[in-house]
């Protein structure tokens, strides 16, 4: 069952843990089936690759690969990693809107 993940396309996280402890990339892709996350520049590993039709020559790539979304955390707007909240707003009609919160500061993301 795919969980809907806090972390959106395009926003700038932190690596908390693993080999990539402190670097900071924007999300490239989301996978929420695997709970993954494509983050540039973080998880580059080699790949081997044959020739094919597209890639004559073939050899070895680096390539980045998803890390687990509990390892990375959002970046706030001073540049410190945070947790998520949800701010959800009823107006006069009874339309909601939700906001995503960083809870170190309390700003909008």
């Amino acid at each position: 069952m795919a969980t809907k993940l806090k972390i959106k396309k395009g926003d700038t996280v932190t690596v908390i843990t693993g080999t990539d402890k402190g670097k900071t990339g924007r999300v490239l892709d989301i996978y929420p089936k695997d709970m993954r996350i494509l983050v540039e520049d973080v998880n580059i590993r080699t790949v081997h690759l044959k020739p094919s039709q597209q890639d004559q020559q073939g050899g070895r790539k680096t390539k980045a690969l998803p890390i687990h979304y509990s390892n990375v955390q959002l970046v706030d707007s001073s540049g410190k990693p945070t947790r998520v909240g949800i701010e959800v707003n009823v107006d006069k009609n009874g339309f909601t809107t939700k906001k995503r919160i960083a809870k170190t500061n309390g700003s909008e993301i």
